[in-house]
């Protein structure tokens, strides 16, 4: 009931304008609402924001913004009144991760910790900000922290594969992605990234036939991810599986029919397969998506 929580604490607010909890309060409400309203997002702005590939409409990145900013007004705010503790401090890191601001997010998640060094949730953005910021080694620090707070953390470890992919150690990583698909046997919440980021490190290794199982894996547990469809389709078609290919590629298309790249793929896979007219339709609507996407002014995602 975040909105009825928002109008509550602007109330109290009125006549209390210094007190600090109030506008602390206010500021992890405004938070929340982001939170909330990626649940009410469509599949491709839910699967965008998953992936980190910023392909997300332009008036969800709007209220986005528009909303962090000012739960991070309320945080200043309070802060004149009295000294935020670690978990106001971790919030304000991730406003400014939401704003893609790594450094902030840096600066104020390691000061929570430095309070707080039992908080599993700040460790974990942590990784994620020293990740965004391309230092590796740091990252896969945050991440043992986190995992040695919450032993079998999927996620954590499935970036501490992605980590080491990252510093070029291959078999680190593939250690890593294998035991966060491991740790899923047993565990209720099913994600499929980590097979996902490992089909992905076999297919740059030219082992397709290797990603195959572990797409499929994917599939199985969410069967509308575009992304587990579309490389399950490339893995297709680098062992000239064509049809399969084809299929998979297809779906990827339904999923998400907005995103040029998989019109341009699959009108390959329809061109190796002599369908002209259809190749035709698919570069050309790859063509259109491209045009579009150039003429939408910067900033505006």
């Amino acid at each position: 009931m975040l909105s009825e929580a928002e109008a509550a604490i602007r109330n109290h607010l009125q006549p209390h304008a210094d007190s600090a909890d109030a506008h602390f309060l206010l500021g992890f409400i405004l938070f929340r609402q982001v939170q909330a309203k990626w649940l009410e997002a469509g599949e491709k702005d839910s699967e965008a924001l998953r992936y980190n590939s910023g392909d997300l409409s332009g008036s969800l990145v709007a209220y986005r913004d528009a909303k962090v900013k000012e739960s991070l007004a309320e945080f200043t705010a309070g802060a004149r009144y009295h000294v935020p503790n670690a978990f106001d401090l971790k919030i304000v890191g991730l406003d400014y991760i939401l704003l893609k601001d790594y450094i902030d997010a840096d600066h104020w998640l390691t000061r929570s910790l430095q309070w707080d060094p039992r908080d599993a949730q700040a460790w974990y953005y942590l990784g994620r900000t020293k990740y965004s910021e391309s230092q590796f080694p740091e990252a896969i620090e945050a991440f043992t922290q986190c995992l040695k707070l919450e032993v079998r953390n999927i996620q954590a470890e499935n970036n501490v594969g992605l980590s080491y992919e990252a510093l070029g150690q291959k078999d680190q990583a593939i250690q890593a992605f294998k035991n966060a698909i491991a740790w899923e046997d047993q565990s209720p919440a099913k994600d499929p990234e980590p097979f996902i980021e490992l089909a992905h490190l076999y297919l740059n290794q030219n082992q397709p036939e290797k990603a195959v199982p572990y797409l499929s894996q994917s599939i199985a547990i969410f069967p509308r991810v575009s992304k587990a469809h579309e490389t399950l389709g490339k893995a297709y078609s680098l062992l000239h599986r064509l049809p399969e290919a084809q299929a998979e590629l297809e779906k990827a298309v339904a999923l998400e029919p907005e995103t040029a790249s998989l019109h341009c793929m699959l009108g390959q896979i329809y061109r190796q397969e002599r369908m002209v007219s259809e190749a035709k339709s698919e570069f050309d609507r790859c063509a259109a998506l491209q045009e579009t996407q150039a003429a939408i002014p910067s900033g505006t995602e």
